[in-house]
């Protein structure tokens, strides 16, 4: 089976890429297609990030296991495309080069058959251009400033075991 998918960065203009590939593919195989589509040199650290349809990130699914922990870390080249997406889950985000956070919503489209004689991956459409920079990312918090108002009065900051910290840990 053939998987389609729409590529949008996350930016406020229309930047998007439409390719398709072979459904048996892997991560990894996705991974490089996406990059090339894009203009990057596929060097730079990058995952994928199981998403729902609200876009919250889930599971990651890495180019490289970078982990000190030992934990088991799912990697792009033993994750196969059609084992993670169908037709109810459709969503993955891509972050391509940690330390500029270019970050993608992958949308599957459509699953199809194979067309005789076509050639995986392929680039169907290309929309926009790639900035020179990725677009800064503005983090936001609550408003905590009545919370901070009130922060002296519930904690002595002169005295540690109102905080459960070990002044001599070291």
């Amino acid at each position: 089976m053939i998987y389609k998918f729409r590529i949008i960065l996350d930016l406020e203009e229309d930047v998007f890429r439409d390719i398709e590939v072979e459904g048996n593919s892997t991560l990894e195989d996705f991974h490089n297609a996406v990059s090339q589509a894009f203009g990057f040199d596929g060097t730079e650290m990058a995952s994928f990030y199981v998403s729902d349809e609200e876009w919250n990130q889930g599971e990651e699914i890495a180019l490289f296991d970078m982990s000190d922990s030992g934990s088991e870390v799912r990697l792009m080249s033993e994750t196969i495309i059609e084992d993670i997406l169908n037709e109810n889950n459709r969503n993955l985000i891509y972050v391509y080069d940690f330390f500029s956070m270019w970050t993608f919503f992958v949308e599957l489209a459509e699953i199809a058959e194979k067309e005789d004689g076509a050639i995986y991956p392929n680039l169907l459409y290309v929309h926009g251009q790639l900035p020179d920079a990725p677009p800064v990312k503005k983090f936001e918090a609550e408003d905590l400033s009545e919370d901070e108002d009130n922060m002296d009065d519930d904690y002595d900051l002169d005295n540690l075991d109102d905080f459960n910290f070990d002044e001599h840990w070291n």
